[in-house]
């Protein structure tokens, strides 16, 4: 099931700390795949639940199978940023976001990538997506608002 048409982008901001850059200031290519994982973290709080409730709670665990990152433009020390975080898919035993990285500032695009993911339980082993979380993720952007507002 494609749902990017449907789902909202989720966006967290933060600032670029000097520990995420090289010697020169640039922030160091894979800071960009923690930003990711803080997008997802982020994205699931909107839908309503928190991924490590999920965990605990349903056994389930979304290891990355693949990743995908261009970079467009350099983040450099001190910048804020934006990450936005849609679904991009969701199937009965996988999903997959995407992701755009911007400066908050002017909106430049500094990078955009997806990732996929398989539903797995604590001991290794593929399951189903939990339904009551799908049903979450599922939502649209109105039904979300809709429920927010209840």
């Amino acid at each position: 099931m494609t749902v990017t048409e449907n789902h909202h982008w989720s966006e967290t901001r933060l600032r670029v700390r000097y520990a995420e850059t090289d010697h020169s200031g640039v922030v160091y290519h894979s800071n960009y795949l923690i930003w990711f994982e803080v997008g997802r973290v982020e994205l699931c709080r909107d839908y309503g639940f928190n991924y490590r409730d999920m965990e605990n709670e349903a056994n389930a665990y979304l290891p990355v199978t693949e990743l995908r990152v261009k970079y467009r433009a350099p983040a450099k020390y001190d910048d804020e940023i934006l990450i936005r975080t849609r679904v991009a898919h969701l199937r009965s035993r996988a999903i997959s976001f995407t992701y755009e990285v911007l400066r908050a500032t002017d909106r430049v695009l500094l990078a955009e990538g997806e990732t996929h993911h398989i539903v797995m339980n604590g001991q290794g082993k593929a399951r189903a997506f939990p339904p009551e979380y799908a049903v979450l993720m599922r939502r649209t952007e109105e039904e979300r608002i809709r429920n927010k507002r209840k």
